[in-house]
């Protein structure tokens, strides 16, 4: 049988070779039977280079009709047989290729190009023809034709043709050239393609290809970043400069050849550092954006250029006097320690600073004390970077000046009311100082929370918490800074805190400061142990204590009970739990559920409470609100640490989120039994659970009081579900769908959607172990967007508006990609949807429809009359804060015919009361006014 068509295809080439001899006209569907032949597994040897070789001879590209000579290229598709022809394939496809003006065969005929240099194909002697017949067209100068089928763009052809000139050495000497003279000219899309083709060249470039053209690149690149007027092209000149330093930097020495990176720095060093020195100071940062591009790109580089320039601006920094000039020079010498960083050996005699570490900390110092505060930030980010620098010489030089040095400059600056740089200086510092930062440091903290007089303000005792919680970096001082925020804690119970209004933000300013220290102790298993079980029996025991005094109307109780308080105490357990190991989780978990479920307080650090501890029993009262607390504990275990009395504890959440009238208990125990359900294993327990709680949900949907609560967790349960794909989740989906018809639970349904889609901060999450699967939201759309869709039609006149804004809450937190993929077919009824009355579905449907405007401008075009006039009508609505957008990138002659009436109505913005719709209503009508203006 294999031998049957072996011949079969023999005959079938060698009869569409001899047709190439006929008439013009058959040729496009013999090249398309030939390309079809080519593919065939069991092509006898010898037929591959017999047809090329007739195509080179009969075949006349160029008086094909547009579309056909596709095939044939493809046809000439290198492979290992069409190889021993050697360079007489390069001469044919240089024939075949030359003049070639369909961007279609274009992309194909790259394509090609790169495949025979890089597969080693003989180029001989047709290395120029062959970067002629290629390069003719650099820089691409192409615009795609309106509703294009093909959807070929102008960048698809600059990467292929990149790709293309950067992909052989032996182009180097005709392709540089031609790029000094694009990047000379006044075209900045040649400019710019010209760099960003340079940049490509010089990752397989060698200095034997760039010495003879350095001079001149240099002069072009230098001239690119001085003079610009595009900060695009002065980024790109830079990325091509550091290139050309990385390339020169990776060429192997012989003793006899030269070293062109010392010579090319000496020369970037000369004609650079003479700014730096000038007394105007107009090219120094130009200059410093040059010098430090070529020393980021190695470490040699780096040495030669940061040793040569920093002892000088440290002398520039000592010889200027005002506060601004001192700034600068500051921020250039960061950006040199910054490269340090990237360079920096642990060798000290290889420290490029190895010279200017006392100059260079006593500048430092000198602006940690200088009046102005924008010199005193510098200063605080160039020792941040420069006590984290790898090196023993540099580490050394900060103490030695003063017992811990750096922060006793530090330590003034954190009291500051601008004092978040000299905050992150210290919790980079800690790890490396911790003596420094324990002790006197932690004791003058403390007592600025605990006086509660004179410089203590709450600004000052926020900056104190946020300060602990910064320097909090290391094991050692973890231990000294955990105990003051807990006694923070403490005082509120004990009746020390101001007024309650003060007093909530002061406990959530705690909360905050130490959900910080819990995230940085997730780094160490052992500050993370010591933190849990230091700081979560402390929460628990403030809070259950200030349950019990609630109940005896003490105001303290109610404090601490606040929504907000207990919110911000929910990320502190969670960040606090998430990372244990699952023994030591097991051994906390087998705790603090006895705690809830039979009221064991033994655990905790008062075991003396003048009531019990029964959050769910009828008369648990304010204690139920803990459940919070509880869900942020035991949604946060890793899925592998069992929980003791986990049924009996879902049947306690369950009964409790339908039955308890404060919607903020209800909906922690739903969110609670959602999160254990999330994880827990399939089977026949799992499904009896899941029936029962369906069970109280639509009891609880159908009538009463609860509705509500019943619909929390109803959601909560149904997001649980689909996280996890459980097949039970279309069917509570469904009934979401049927309760937007609802007129009483209807737009809470609809927001419900939002919730369904979006990450959830506390719990159902990867962060805290839940069983997330991938691609969830895709499948998600595509199982219920039709189901909305139809619901929509269907629905009558006044709830019509829930099942827009359900559609666009799922549009919303799509994958970009997906979003720009399905919106067309959508985009009827969204352009309805920026009609509804609703404030919230038109902000949500302009958040959908923005990919789509920026992302597929030609879908758009389509509906431009509709589009312009729903936005317009936007522009006068007194719901709507934002002024409409700037004109969007669709072909230019479909937006013009707007141009008079969208200027005139965007004049009515432009006396707004509010300050932000003026200021988007002056560029968008800038945008409009210059809209078919040359160059736009």
């Amino acid at each position: 049988m294999l031998d049957v068509c072996f011949r079969a295809v023999t005959h079938l080439v060698l009869f569409y070779e001899n047709r190439l001899k006929d008439h013009h006209l058959v040729i496009p569907a013999v090249l398309q039977g030939l390309h079809a032949l080519s593919m065939c597994e069991v092509l006898a040897p010898g037929l591959a280079v017999s047809v090329l070789k007739a195509i080179f001879q009969e075949v006349h590209v160029q008086r094909l009709g547009c579309g056909d000579p596709g095939p044939s290229l493809c046809v000439l598709l290198p492979s290992a047989e069409l190889k021993g022809l050697g360079a007489d394939f390069t001469f044919g496809f240089i024939q075949v290729m030359d003049g070639e003006k369909d961007p279609r065969n274009l992309l194909v005929a790259f394509q090609i190009v790169r495949d025979l240099i890089l597969e080693g194909y003989v180029l001989g002697p047709f290395v120029e023809e062959l970067f002629e017949v290629t390069s003719c067209y650099f820089p691409i100068d192409f615009t795609p034709p309106p509703n294009d089928p093909h959807c070929i763009q102008r960048e698809d052809l600059i990467v292929s043709l990149r790709a293309v000139l950067a992909s052989t050495p032996q182009f180097a000497e005709f392709l540089l050239p031609l790029l000094i003279e694009k990047m000379d000219s006044e075209m900045q899309s040649a400019k710019l393609d010209s760099l960003q083709t340079l940049s490509a060249c010089c990752t397989i470039y060698g200095q034997k290809e760039l010495q003879e053209f350095l001079p001149s690149l240099w002069s072009s690149l230098r001239r690119e970043v001085f003079q610009t007027a595009s900060e695009r092209v002065e980024a790109e000149a830079l990325a091509a400069l550091h290139g050309l330093a990385a390339c020169l930097s990776r060429s192997v020495l012989s003793s006899d050849t030269e070293d062109l990176l010392d010579s090319f720095l000496s020369g970037v060093l000369q004609d650079c550092r003479h700014h730096l020195c000038e007394p105007d100071m107009k090219l120094v940062w130009p200059s410093a954006k040059l010098l430090q591009a070529a020393a980021g790109a190695s470490f040699r580089a780096g040495h030669r250029i940061t040793s040569s320039v920093v002892p000088l601006l440290l002398e520039q920094y000592n010889q200027h006097l005002q506060s601004s000039q001192r700034r600068t020079i500051l921020e250039m010498l960061l950006g040199f320690l910054e490269l340090q960083q990237k360079w920096g050996h642990e060798d000290e005699e290889e420290s490029a600073l190895l010279c200017s570490q006392a100059p260079l900390c006593s500048v430092l110092f000198s602006a940690l004390t200088d009046p102005s505060v924008q010199l005193q930030l510098v200063g605080i980010r160039a020792l941040t970077v420069l006590g984290t620098l790898p090196g023993c010489a540099v580490l050394q030089a900060l103490c030695p000046l003063r017992v811990a040095g750096p922060t006793r400059r530090l330590s003034p600056l954190l009291f500051l009311p601008r004092s978040m740089a000299a905050m992150e200086a210290a919790g980079s510092l800690a790890p490396i100082y911790p003596g420094a930062f324990t002790g006197r440091m932690v004791q003058r903290l403390a007592e600025e929370l605990q006086s509660g007089t004179g410089r203590s303000t709450h600004s000052l005792r926020a900056r104190c918490l946020q300060a602990l919680a910064a320097v909090s970096t290391h094991p050692g001082i973890v231990q000294e800074t955990v105990p003051v925020l807990l006694q923070c804690l403490r005082q509120v119970p004990k009746g020390k805190a101001p007024r309650e209004s003060s007093g909530a933000c002061d406990v959530v300013a705690v909360c905050q400061s130490l959900q910080r220290v819990a995230v940085q102790c997730q780094r160490d298993a052992e500050s993370c142990w010591y933190y849990h079980q230091t700081v979560v029996p402390c929460l628990l025991a403030v809070a259950v204590q200030a349950a019990m005094q609630e109940n005896a109307h003490s105001p303290v109780g109610k404090l601490l009970l606040e929504e907000e308080v207990l919110t911000a105490m929910v990320p502190v357990v969670s960040a606090a739990s998430a990372h244990l190991c699952p023994e030591l989780a097991a051994q906390s978990v087998s705790q603090v559920v006895p705690l809830f479920l039979d009221g064991e307080v033994s655990f905790l650090p008062q075991d003396s409470f003048p009531c019990p501890f029964q959050p769910f029993q009828v008369s648990g009262g304010s204690q139920r609100r803990l459940v919070a607390l509880l869900m942020a504990f035991v949604c946060s275990l890793p899925r592998n640490v069992p929980i003791p009395q986990q049924d009996r504890l879902l049947q306690e959440l369950l009964a409790l989120s339908c039955s308890c009238d404060c919607p903020f208990t209800a909906t922690a125990a739903a969110k609670c039994f959602a999160g254990l359900v999330n994880k827990y294993p399939p089977g026949q327990q799992l499904d009896q659970l899941l029936e029962t709680a369906v069970n109280r949900m639509e009891a609880g949907l159908a009538e009463g009081p609860l509705r509500t609560q019943a619909l929390a967790l109803l959601l909560w349960v149904t997001k649980a579900l689909v996280l996890r794909y459980h097949p039970l989740s279309s069917r509570l989906t469904d009934k979401l769908l049927g309760l937007l018809g609802d007129p009483e639970l209807g737009p809470a349904v609809a927001d419900g959607f939002s919730l369904l889609m979006a990450d959830s901060p506390d719990v159902l999450h990867k962060g805290c172990h839940a069983d997330v699967r991938i691609m969830f939201r895709q499948r998600f759309f595509t199982d219920n967007v039709p189901k909305l869709v139809q619901g929509f039609h269907a629905a009558g006149p006044g709830v019509k508006a829930n099942y827009l804004k359900g559609l666009s809450h799922v549009l919303n937190h799509l994958p970009r990609p997906v979003l720009v993929t399905e919106l067309p077919t959508l985009l009827s009824l969204l352009l309805e949807a920026l009609s509804c009355p609703d404030r919230v579905v038109q902000l949500s449907t302009l958040s959908c429809l923005q990919p789509l405007l920026l992302e597929a401008p030609h879908v758009m075009s389509l509906h431009v009359d509709t589009l312009v006039t729903k936005f317009l009508g936007l522009t006068s609505s007194p719901a709507m804060v934002r002024a409409p957008p700037a004109p969007f990138p669709a072909p230019l002659p479909p937006l013009l015919p707007y141009k008079p009436r969208v200027i005139r109505a965007l004049a009515k913005p432009l006396d707004d009361m509010k300050r932000l719709v003026r200021k988007e209503a002056v560029v968008a009508r800038g945008e409009w006014f210059l809209l078919g203006s040359p160059g736009r």
